[in-house]
């Protein structure tokens, strides 16, 4: 065999490997689409990836049995929010964590560090005191405020700090010898040369907060102002079962974000998982 040819077989030969190895992850995202289109007979009977009678309709009744359009701008004007706050106090203490020389800055880090170990199913019960303090019970304002200053921020500060470590200084000495301010610096040089770790904190972030349950599920009792991951477990019948159909349904269209976000940004976020460890 030529060369050429031997290329080309090990290529078709990592292609197939792949392929056989993306099954089982590539499978049950199928099954939930195709069973969104099926009746919940059809479900429970003999298993069939196509259905056999396809019922748009179901995606119309998810929109008439609960306000599902009201709860998917819930969850898309809350996840945006939460991810254009994070991404700007989070570059911004990154930035000052990577660059400004201050007392306790290493012991500041160590804290927010230690942060990211306590799960928040410890500090749930604490914080719902302290929104039900602050009047805030059964209002968005929670599902924005804790995840920006919770352990998601850190993560995204922390995610910017390393990316701004590997920038070179001489750049930014060039800026200030051109009269710009430190906060001028950050937003003319850094911020723009930080797209790769921007991007990676934006899709983290909105992917955090546009999975959100137990938050939800505390703080929110109006069924108008339910997201998303709540409102798919809200489809059940008049016995408390689940409607599969619906949910399913109703998830293929939850998960349509997602997929337009991962598809934009995959390129970026990678990059960024790479340059975040160069230096720290």
């Amino acid at each position: 065999m030529t060369p050429r040819q031997t290329e080309t077989l090990y290529r078709v030969c990592w292609t197939v490997v792949l392929l056989l190895l993306a099954v089982p992850f590539v499978f049950p995202f199928l099954w939930m689409i195709s069973g969104g289109f099926k009746s919940t007979t059809e479900i429970f009977g003999t298993p069939t990836l196509i259905p056999r009678v396809w019922r748009f309709e179901n995606f119309v009744e998810v929109f008439t049995y609960q306000p599902f359009a009201r709860q998917y701008f819930n969850s898309l004007y809350i996840a945006g929010t939460v991810t254009v706050l994070t991404l700007l106090i989070a570059s911004l203490a990154g930035y000052a964590l990577a660059r400004i020389r201050f007392a306790g800055a290493g012991l500041l880090m160590l804290f927010l560090v230690m942060a990211l170990m306590v799960p928040e199913e410890v500090t749930i019960i604490p914080n719902f005191f302290l929104i039900k303090t602050l009047g805030l019970i059964d209002t968005h304002w929670p599902l924005i405020l804790l995840p920006v200053f919770g352990p998601q921020g850190v993560m995204a500060t922390f995610l910017m700090r390393q990316f701004f470590l590997a920038l070179p200084k001489e750049l930014e000495e060039a800026g200030k010898m051109d009269g710009l301010s430190r906060l001028g610096v950050w937003w003319k040089i850094a911020l723009p040369m930080s797209r790769p770790a921007l991007a990676a904190v934006a899709i983290i972030t909105f992917l955090h907060s546009w999975n959100l349950f137990l938050e939800p599920l505390i703080f929110l009792s109006s069924l108008e102002k339910f997201t998303l991951p709540l409102a798919l477990s809200n489809f059940n019948d008049s016995y408390g079962l689940p409607l599969w159909n619906l949910q399913l349904a109703a998830t293929s269209l939850a998960v349509v974000p997602i997929l337009i976000i991962y598809l934009i940004a995959q390129r970026q976020i990678i990059e960024s998982f790479a340059l975040s460890g160069v230096k720290g």
